[in-house]
């Protein structure tokens, strides 16, 4: 029988960005210097494939730090860690390897430096989000305001304000933050905005990739995590850019067929902790169904490589 004829519209850049490669070969050195087990708090990267890959190499993954020994190296997610944390870890003598992404270290260091000059800082992100919690925790309790909607702006109660700043979460939309940033300028047009914006290379890239390629598709899936920011947000992008089925799936087996049964155009990309494998098994598991012809579809290039920490590359 023959297959039905299909156009896969391939969004590029998609995967893994910098950030998340420099964490998991951070995860994966350690190991080989120190040997099994080393202790990670928080998931590395939002990926389960990834995660699992790393425990089956030696890692432990923990979500507080005093389920870590004293005597076994400790690292911290790509997306931060409150300045307590590594405090704490100095406390006990413990080793440790900060895996944060230098652009969301970069964020940190502009909430330092607006706090120094006596501003109280706005934060633009998604409460509970372990960035957003790290980013957060770099000040003191109360000097910085959490707004996670342009509705949000409305109700908040800053010391003074004439002397405020934002930053934001380097994993969000770009059309809904521009959106909460009018109100808080709106509302008070003395706010400093990063230098350069917050919102990451590759968190733009992917969705200007997407934006480019919905309107083109019947259907379009982001391969990622449910916990991870920025694969669903392309999902949200995809939709607000006339996609009708936009769908968040972790691997191909989670692809459902039956919703997307006759469709002639589909749409694929991943988020920026997901591995190029995964990509790989879902154009295969539409091979397997359809004659498929892929398009890539390029907005942008990336050349982006950030180096891995000094005690890393030393011998043990």
């Amino acid at each position: 029988m023959t297959k039905p004829a299909l156009t896969l519209y391939l969004a590029a850049p998609n995967g893994f960005c910098a950030g998340v490669d420099r964490a998991i070969k951070i995860v994966e050195m350690a190991i080989e210097k120190w040997g099994p087990p080393i202790y990670v708090r928080h998931e590395i990267v939002h990926n389960k494939f990834v995660v699992d890959g790393l425990r089956a190499k030696g890692a432990v993954f923990v979500e507080e730090l005093d389920e870590v020994p004293d005597d076994r190296p400790v690292i911290f997610s790509a997306h931060g860690v409150a300045k307590a944390v590594p405090a704490e870890a100095n406390r006990r003598q413990m080793v440790y390897v900060d895996a944060t992404c230098p652009l969301v270290s970069k964020v940190h260091i502009e909430a330092e430096r607006h706090h120094q000059n006596g501003l109280q800082m706005v934060m633009i992100g998604h409460a509970g989000h372990p960035e957003t919690i790290g980013t957060m925790g770099q000040l003191p309790e109360g000097e910085v305001l959490l707004v996670e909607t342009a509705e949000d702006v409305a109700t908040l109660t800053p010391r003074d304000p004439e002397r405020l700043a934002y930053i934001t979460q380097t994993t969000l939309s770009v059309d809904d933050t521009a959106g909460i940033v009018a109100a808080l300028r709106a509302r008070f047009p003395q706010i400093i905005g990063p230098h350069k914006e917050d919102i990451c290379y590759a968190t733009t890239n992917r969705q200007e990739a997407v934006k480019a390629v919905a309107p083109k598709v019947d259907a379009l899936l982001v391969i990622g995590a449910p916990n991870s920011s920025n694969s669903r947000r392309l999902v949200e992008v995809a939709r607000a850019n006339g996609c009708r089925y936009a769908m968040l799936v972790q691997r191909a087996s989670e692809i459902d067929w039956r919703a997307i049964d006759g469709i002639r155009t589909v749409g694929l990309t991943a988020g920026a902790s997901a591995p190029q494998v995964l990509v790989d098994e879902v154009i295969d598991a539409f091979r397997d169904r359809y004659d498929v012809t892929v398009e890539r579809v390029e907005t942008a290039q990336e050349n982006v490589e950030f180096k891995v920490p000094r005690v890393l590359r030393e011998p043990a």
